[in-house]
């Protein structure tokens, strides 16, 4: 394990979590890693309780040197939820920043050190104000892609370029005036960008931090500089540390500490007795899950192609699908609540990852070399689906977008059995090869690891 050069003794990071999606995993992942390498350091790690609770209820296998505090959720007391799609999101938000200034102050005092790094989820843009008042650096986890990165911090050029109202006609425009983007469409940019709700909490949010995140000592990604050579040579341009570290689903195994996989259904033990390359892998991640019309048409895909199958959907949605369905594929298939993503998208029987193409899903099918099919929804999910498709060519989108019977068994046939469909497989191996070697002790990753620590711990 690398050290950091000249550890500091009196070093303080303050880790602000975002506490919704898979933000804060991610990040945690990433503290434990710091925390390991600089056992001197006090890290102090700042989240909403719920969001704790359920980073921390299964493993209590923490570095000493992380102090775990609970913070306020912003939801104001007798508060009525108007049941708006992001509404918490946006309440924890807009009272963030007093939320965290105050909670910093208290445990600074606790623990006897000033914060000295700001270590933030990116979307905390004004931790740059907060780590200029606090003489602390501030070093940002933007837990998506390079592709979402560059269109929230070329916002202003794509608005002016394209025109906020001629957007409409302008959507299969393709972003050519940025280096890295050539491929991608305005369709494909998340809500907010240029089109949708401009000016809600969220876009202004993501819009803030685009202008924002040129301020920060070092912007890290989960991520691989030869996944996207171009997009890192330009980003690396606009930052003042551009970091990609990952991925971390394959750090994490190369770290050597053999963990129990926690598999309560028995898929592994399930897709030991498949063919290779045979088995559709369906998962939606935590957020999304297609609507009940097309969780019919996914069940009558699977029931009609006859493809095995391991497919991870909450127990609430099971509902929707047809009558009858979970008995006559008892034996071609599984539907469980949860299913462990990443040893299966490393199982060789895995043949396909159908997905919302979300960056972590997106990068744990790269990293275990998964062709996939992808129906995104929102956010940096189309861009992600389009450089699957078209940058990297190691899957297709759903035909038309949403999941119908024959399109769902047409993409099967194509990426299961047909020759393009061989291709995108190369083309996954391919990627996965790179990115096991910027993790390997002289890759990328792993070099790029040594320098995170260093604008985390030696400032």
């Amino acid at each position: 394990m690398y050290k950091p050069s000249e550890p500091t003794s009196d070093s303080h990071v303050a880790v602000l979590a975002f506490p919704f999606g898979t933000h804060a995993a991610p990040l945690l992942s990433v503290t434990r890693r710091l925390a390991s390498a600089a056992p001197s350091t006090v890290f102090s790690f700042f989240n909403t309780a719920q969001s704790n609770s359920s980073l921390f209820s299964e493993d209590g296998d923490i570095p000493a040197n992380i102090r775990v505090h609970d913070v306020a959720d912003g939801v104001p007391e007798g508060y009525v939820f108007a049941g708006r799609p992001q509404e918490a999101i946006e309440l924890f938000l807009e009272a963030a920043p007093e939320i965290f200034r105050s909670k910093i102050a208290a445990v600074e005092t606790e623990v006897g050190r000033k914060v000295t790094c700001m270590l933030t989820d990116a979307f905390f843009w004004f931790a740059a104000e907060m780590a200029t008042e606090m003489k602390a650096s501030w070093v940002a986890f933007w837990t998506a892609g390079p592709n979402s990165l560059s269109a929230h911090f070329y916002t202003d050029l794509i608005r002016e370029t394209i025109g906020i109202k001629e957007v409409d006609g302008r959507m299969e425009d393709t972003l050519e005036f940025i280096s890295g983007m050539e491929k991608i469409r305005v369709k494909d940019t998340p809500e907010g960008v240029v089109f949708g709700p401009l000016d809600s909490v969220f876009s202004n949010t993501l819009h803030q931090m685009g202008l924002a995140l040129p301020r920060a000592n070092a912007v890290f990604l989960n991520s691989f500089e030869e996944l996207d050579p171009v997009l890192t040579h330009n980003l690396r341009s606009i930052f003042k540390r551009y970091l990609n570290i990952g991925p971390l689903a394959l750090l994490s195994s190369s770290a050597g500490k053999e963990t129990l996989v926690h598999d309560p259904h028995g898929c592994l033990a399930w897709m030991e007795r498949q063919s290779l390359a045979s088995v559709a892998y369906i998962s939606f991640g935590t957020v999304m899950t297609p609507p009940p019309g097309e969780l019919v048409a996914i069940a009558q895909g699977l029931e009609s192609s006859k493809v095995p199958f391991v497919w991870s959907l909450k127990e609430r949605n099971m509902v929707h699908l047809p009558e009858g369905f979970l008995d006559r594929t008892r034996e071609q298939g599984l539907v469980v609540p949860w299913a462990p993503q990443v040893e299966l998208l490393k199982h060789e029987a895995t043949g396909v990852f159908v997905t919302h193409c979300g960056w972590n899903s997106v990068l744990e099918s790269v990293s275990g070399g998964v062709p996939m099919i992808c129906r995104p929804f929102f956010g940096d999910q189309r861009l992600n689906g389009r450089a699957v498709e078209v940058v990297w060519e190691i899957g297709m989108t759903i035909i038309n977008g949403v999941f119908t019977k024959e399109g769902f068994e047409k993409c099967l046939d194509r990426v299961l059995v047909q020759d393009d469909g061989k291709k995108m497989k190369g083309n996954a191996k391919k990627l996965q090869e790179l990115a096991q070697e910027a993790v390997s002790m002289k890759g990328s990753s792993f070099e790029n690891l040594k320098g995170l620590l260093d604008a985390v711990v030696n400032t």
